[in-house]
Formats: C-alpha cells, sequence, structure tokens
C-alpha cells in the first residue's frame, strides 16, 4: 500500500476556481498550479472549460514547466433528457480529445440536472432512467474510442445523487466510478462501503471532507449548496466527518492505483494575498494523508 502520496492531484475549484467571475473573484492560473506544486501534488484535474490552455501542445507545456501532470477533467452532461445530450456532446468530444492529446486517461463524469443550479433534487422515470443508461453506453463509447475510461461522478443536485441511485446504477450499468467522498456523504452514501463493495469499479476519487452540521442544514434546505460551500462545508481532510483514511484503506488494499483529487469545492470573497487562502487547507490535507500508514 505504498505510494499514495505521489498519486495526489489536484482540482481547481480547491483554489475556488469555478469559471464565472461573478460566482467569486477567480486566481488566475498560473498560481493555482504554482500553489498545487508547492503543497506537493504531482496532477492537476482540468478544472472549468477555459482554465486551462485548450491547444493540447500548450496545455501540455503549461501543466510540465510546473512539474505537474493531467490528472484528468470533469465534464458534466445532460444524460437523461435527449435534447439536453445531443446539445452536450460537441463539448464532451471536444473533451475527451483534449485529454487524451496530453495523456490524461479518466474522464470524469458529471450527470447533470435539466433543472438550473444544484440545490432542487429531482428523481428520474422510467423512461428517463432507460434513456440515461443508453447515453451513458454512448458516451462511454466515445470516451474509449479516445483511449480513456469513464467515471461517472455521483454528485449533489445531479440525476445520480443519493444512495439509492447509486446502487441502481451501479446495478444497471458496468460503468466505472470516481468515488467522491463529500458527494456521497451529503447524498446519503458511506464512501467506504461503496468502495468495499465494488473496488474494481472505482478508479478516480475524489476526496473532500465535510462539515457535518452544514451537511444538515443543505439537506434540509435551509442552506443553498453555494452558501453551505461559503460557509465552509468542505473541510480541510481530517477535519471533518467523513472517513477518508477508511476510504484510502479500502481502495489501497484492493489495488487501486489511481489519482486521489483534493476537490474541496471553495468560494473565494477576494482573492487572498501570498501564502494565505486555499493553499493552507491543501496543505492540511496533504499532511494528513502524509500521516496515514498507508501513505
Amino acid at each position: 500500500m505504498s505510494g499514495l502520496l505521489s498519486r495526489i492531484a489536484g482540482g481547481p475549484i480547491t483554489w475556488g476556481v469555478t469559471g464565472s467571475s461573478e460566482t467569486s473573484p477567480q486566481m488566475d492560473r498560473e498560481r493555482v498550479l504554482q500553489e498545487m506544486a508547492e503543497v506537493g501534488l504531482s496532477a492537476t484535474e482540468l478544472g472549468p472549460d477555459g482554465f486551462l490552455p485548450s491547444d493540447p501542445d500548450e496545455l501540455r507545456d503549461f501543466v510540465s514547466a510546473r512539474g505537474l501532470r493531467i490528472a484528468g477533467g470533469f465534464v458534466p452532461a445532460v444524460l437523461h433528457r435527449q435534447d439536453r445530450f445531443d446539445a452536450d456532446l460537441g463539448y464532451f468530444e471536444r473533451a475527451s480529445r483534449q485529454l487524451a492529446a496530453v495523456g490524461g486517461d479518466v474522464l470524469v463524469l458529471g450527470p447533470d440536472s435539466h433543472l438550473d443550479g444544484p440545490d432542487t433534487s429531482f428523481e428520474l422515470d422510467e423512461a428517463e432512467w432507460t434513456t440515461l443508461l443508453v447515453n451513458l453506453r454512448r458516451l462511454e463509447d466515445l470516451v474509449a474510442a479516445h483511449g480513456l475510461r469513464t467515471a461517472l461522478h455521483p454528485h449533489w443536485g445531479m440525476a445520480i445523487e443519493r444512495s439509492a441511485h447509486v446502487d441502481r446504477l451501479m446495478s444497471s450499468s458496468d460503468v466505472d466510478l470516481c468515488l467522491d467522498t463529500g458527494h456521497l456523504f451529503l447524498g446519503g452514501a458511506d464512501p467506504v462501503e461503496i468502495a468495499r463493495r465494488a473496488p474494481e469499479r472505482v478508479i478516480h476519487v475524489h476526496l473532500k471532507d465535510v462539515d457535518a452540521g452544514l451537511a444538515e442544514q443543505l439537506r434540509a434546505g435551509a442552506l443553498a449548496f453555494d452558501q453551505a460551500v461559503q460557509r465552509g462545508l468542505f473541510t480541510p481532510l481530517g477535519r471533518g466527518t467523513v472517513d477518508v483514511a477508511g476510504v484510502a484503506e479500502v481502495l489501497e488494499r484492493n489495488g487501486f492505483r489511481g489519482w486521489y483529487v483534493l476537490e474541496q469545492d471553495t468560494a473565494l470573497d477576494a482573492i487572498p494575498a501570498r501564502g494565505e487562502g486555499p493553499v493552507v487547507a491543501a496543505r492540511l490535507s496533504v499532511e494528513f494523508l502524509g500521516s496515514l500508514a498507508l501513505a
């Protein structure tokens, strides 16, 4: 169970990068990647469309100049509504080509909502489940044609959100998973149990820890997701209520050798001074992972 620390990557959203300056101030990519390298990360995910260079050669040079690799990229797509799925295909194809060209091996698929915003849970009807599963297979084939693997990401406010959704997805398809410890916890699933039940299907991991009180307010509808994030919903690893160590132990024992991505959504009020801001929490999370016996 060695080598975990050499497989820690960063999600730009850990640095508050959402792609929208209307939501919160956005740190520039030079600083974000520099701070990733400073805390000991080995790779980055792509982040929102346009955050990193879109030209593969420029992207490869930009990332490697900072001692990093590309660990993957999160790409949302509405799978359960055919018109929305067809409209998303161009972006999905472009993201697959970009990832393949820079040596990525996993495309993280977000089964997006047809609604605006992340705060309205919904249930698929039987026809929508059928559409989702057919289109999921189509995207898996498209991704595989580029030499990549698809990791579906259960996510708060998306079509695959709660524990029952995850159970049905796993029994109805053979898609691999991005195990996001925070989003699974918010949706009522136990990330350790999922890792234990199907370790062979977990090919990518997003590491989050969660403030239990804020999670309860979010589930009860007392806080919107963005509000909860602004108040510190996702804590440095080891400071919240999720058994992050248990997830890593189960996966490493079962031969997982993929990326663990620090993906702890952050919202900035202002661009922090050098040495302050998200880099502090990222460093604490890396130190926590380094303290594990399996590191």
